[in-house]
């Protein structure tokens, strides 16, 4: 249940929810439902939280955990803990160059960041970040010749991974988008003057000119160059008829580590890893797809057993604990990717933000690995975790949303 925390001072938190909190009092209405919201009843939203909370800790006694060590590595390079940050998109809708504080508190923390397609700094801009792992997210665009000249601007700017998403061809129907606007690319006449009660927001992010899209300006329309113009020109764009020769294509055309994000089904894992994917993000895309899906952690130990040992094996979707990751990696995962959790701490409070959700979730990690009485990461394993092989029924979360404001259902 999220906090009611009312300080402003992201140092002051103590968890994920406090800095979501401290989000949504400084966002937009408008602003906070696209980084909070979920696909239509948000059944598949709620249900990657509550997987987690249907798995049960099975700690082991009188282990020495005097030194306890969360690095692990991962494409053969080390990183603090088992964690990245996941591409997401219009990150400068909660501050101003907000894809550079989620890079920078990244390199800081020792961990990779996903940078995404739709991202509004530039894929050189943000890989020039010091001492960052970057990794470059992308869609299938129906342009060939702009697909092709992105891959050369990831290799150019030393990218070390690709991800390719899977689960977006077709957009899925976030019902708080037709709640919001009037048109596609329009807020309502309400949403707008709601956006004044926010002076922090409309300083940093909406005086200064909301930013476009730097990866896309090759092949923007001229008059799609707003931030919401360019929103909904872009999902015309991306290629419904995305396949598994979009798969093979890659292969042949990107000579770094290459992931598969947004498969769910254990089947689909093992063939995109026989066509040459070297990781997989099992993902439901944060419940903003399919409402109703299967949560990444069901199929996770399914997954992994499926694929054995050397593909890299990540989830995504309801991280925000440390306890969460360790759950996931005790299941199977290399590591975690997370938006959501980043980005309550970037909207609450920058770069600064960032970086205290990161060090909570790094801090959380390590203290549950302590009373797990497991001592490194390969310690982590299935049976840390009380009735692994059948995760058992899941709370009734089936439950319409009826008429309540998507603001106030539980995340």
């Amino acid at each position: 249940m999220a906090r009611t925390f009312a300080s402003r001072r992201v140092d002051r938190a103590l968890s994920i929810d406090e800095l979501r909190h401290m989000a949504r009092r400084r966002l937009p209405e408008v602003v906070f439902e696209y980084l909070d919201g979920g696909a239509e009843d948000e059944v598949t939203l709620r249900r990657n939280r509550a997987v987690f909370d249907d798995v049960a800790f099975l700690p082991a006694a009188l282990n020495d955990v005097a030194t306890v060590d969360a690095t692990t590595s991962l494409f053969g390079r080390p990183m603090a803990f088992p964690f990245a940050v996941a591409p997401t998109g219009f990150n400068g809708l909660m501050r101003r160059d907000g894809d550079l504080a989620l890079a920078r508190a990244a390199a800081a923390a020792d961990i990779p960041l996903a940078q995404s397609t739709v991202s509004n700094a530039r894929i050189e801009t943000v890989a020039a970040v010091p001492g960052l792992r970057h990794w470059m997210q992308l869609y299938i665009f129906r342009d060939q010749a702009f697909m092709e000249a992105l891959l050369e601007r990831a290799e150019r700017a030393g990218c070390e991974a690709l991800i390719l998403t899977v689960d977006s061809n077709v957009f899925g129907n976030r019902e708080w988008d037709k709640r919001n606007y009037a048109t596609p690319s329009r807020p309502r006449l309400s949403r707008r003057f709601e956006a004044l009660r926010h002076p922090g927001w409309v300083r940093d992010v909406l005086l200064p000119g909301i930013p476009g899209f730097g990866n896309l300006d090759e092949i923007l329309p001229p008059d799609r160059r707003d931030l919401s113009g360019a929103a909904h020109w872009s999902r015309t764009q991306i290629d419904p008829s995305l396949s598994w020769r979009h798969l093979d294509w890659l292969r042949t055309r990107w000579r770094g580590p290459l992931v598969v994000k947004g498969l769910l089904s254990p089947s689909d894992a093992v063939r995109a890893r026989d066509a040459g994917a070297d990781g997989i993000v099992l993902s439901n895309h944060g419940g903003r797809q399919l409402d109703g899906a299967v949560a990444p952690l069901q199929i996770l130990a399914e997954t992994r057993q499926a694929l054995g040992a050397g593909t890299v094996l990540m989830i995504d979707g309801g991280i925000r604990r440390g306890s969460d990751i360790a759950k996931a990696v005790a299941l199977g995962a290399d590591a975690v990717l997370s938006g959501r959790a980043p980005l309550y701490g970037l909207a609450a409070g920058g770069e600064a933000g960032v970086a205290r959700a990161l060090a909570l979730l790094a801090e959380q990690f390590l203290r549950v690995m302590a009373l797990l009485g497991r001592r490194s990461v390969a310690d982590l394993s299935p049976d840390c975790l009380r009735d692994v092989a059948d995760l058992g029924p899941l709370r009734s979360v089936e439950t319409p949303c009826g008429a309540q404001s998507i603001r106030d259902r539980p995340r």
